[in-house]
């Protein structure tokens, strides 16, 4: 069975440096408190290493 991470996005992108701004946008996440579920796998787990300031992540 695939693991599945839940990314929320707790704060907001506005102040951000634009790469990490491009980030949040590329993985799905628009507006505050919005919720994504994506696989857990290398690729993912970068795109959260880079925006870890602005994102909960939980298992799904």
């Amino acid at each position: 069975m695939d693991k599945k991470l839940k990314i929320t996005l707790v704060k907001s992108t506005i102040g951000a440096i634009p790469k990490h701004r491009a980030i949040a946008a590329s993985m799905g996440l628009r507006k505050v408190n919005s919720s994504i579920v994506l696989p857990d796998n290398a690729a993912t787990r970068g795109q959260i290493q880079a925006i870890c300031h602005l994102v909960k992540v939980e298992e799904a």
